[in-house]
């Protein structure tokens, strides 16, 4: 992130649980622009406060007349999440509006676009650490049948537009992101609180690479550097993989309740990824997943004691 200093940025989606702490560190040395459709006049006026500049733009039609295009840099994170079978709107907003924004922002020194490491086919091993290079098409996911197959058609559309552009391009593949802001873990700890079971899968260990939002606000601007023509594809999560009931007994544990499980063969397919080359281009985490947990909960729920 300090290398990220005097630039033109624009964020997408700036509201959200991974965009918004990006946003914010940004805006204190960078020109930092949002767009987002801000149905919520009240996120955008707190945007504003912060020193961000933003748009109200619909990527399913976006118009781009009132937006620059002369930024240096471009996060896409916003994304298409619906839970009903509406493919057509899926792929509309998160491959079409992408390779709208490339073609839009194409003067940019280089595109960040986020997809997800649930679209990895699940190895027959869940220990099995997934590299960039293996095979794709996951199951869809039980809250949104159209995240997996748009967000490979999202993929799709910016290989093409970085070499149809020449505009250098990093696809990050999100594992299980968490933090202040939300995440995951965040609600999952939530429903622990509330006396509710966590949904974890009946057939196999749920195991992920959480990584925390201090990291991946850390990291972004090593990962912008590493875009290129072709796309530059890469894995971003944490350092460890990590068994979700592990994790969640672990926040259970230093708070003092007790956690109840829901085993069912609809849940999420978590995937552990082999994350060597987003080492080889950030090094390593600072916050291993343990401390990461503790300074989530001690952040959202000050009211709880921690032990320790």
């Amino acid at each position: 992130m300090k290398a990220l200093k005097n630039e033109k940025i624009l964020i997408t989606g700036p509201m959200g649980q991974i965009a918004f702490p990006i946003a914010v560190e940004l805006a204190k040395d960078n020109e930092v622009w949002g767009i987002a459709r801000f149905r919520d006049g009240s996120k955008r006026q707190h945007l504003e406060s912060l020193g961000i500049r933003t748009r109200s733009i619909d990527l399913a039609n976006p118009g781009f007349r009132d937006l620059p295009d002369d930024f240096t840099y471009v996060i896409h994170l916003a994304a298409f999440i619906g839970p009903k079978p509406n493919f057509d709107r899926a792929l509309t907003v998160n491959a079409e509006g992408t390779g709208l924004l490339m073609g839009h922002c194409q003067k940019a020194r280089a595109f960040f676009s986020m997809s997800s490491c649930s679209i990895y086919a699940a190895p027959q091993d869940p220990y099995h650490p997934v590299k960039e290079s293996e095979a794709l098409s996951g199951e869809a996911l039980p809250y949104s049948p159209t995240y997996i197959a748009s967000k490979t058609a999202q993929e799709a559309a910016a290989r093409l537009c970085a070499r149809l552009f020449n505009l250098p391009t990093t696809i990050a593949r999100m594992n299980v992101s968490y933090g202040p802001n939300g995440g995951l873990p965040a609600y999952q700890f939530d429903a622990m609180l509330a006396e509710k079971p966590v949904q974890v899968l009946s057939d196999r260990p749920s195991i992920c690479s959480p990584i925390y939002q201090d990291d991946i606000v850390a990291q972004v601007g090593g990962l912008l550097s590493a875009a290129s023509v072709p796309a530059k594809i890469v894995n971003w999560g944490g350092d460890d993989g990590v068994d979700v009931e592990t994790y969640c007994r672990y926040m259970a544990d230093i708070v003092g309740i007790k956690p109840e499980f829901e085993r069912s063969p609809h849940g999420v397919k978590h995937t552990v990824t082999d994350n060597s080359l987003r080492k080889a281009i950030v090094g390593d985490c600072q916050v291993k997943w343990q401390e990461g947990m503790r300074r989530m909960i001690a952040a959202r729920h000050p009211e709880v004691k921690l032990k320790g």
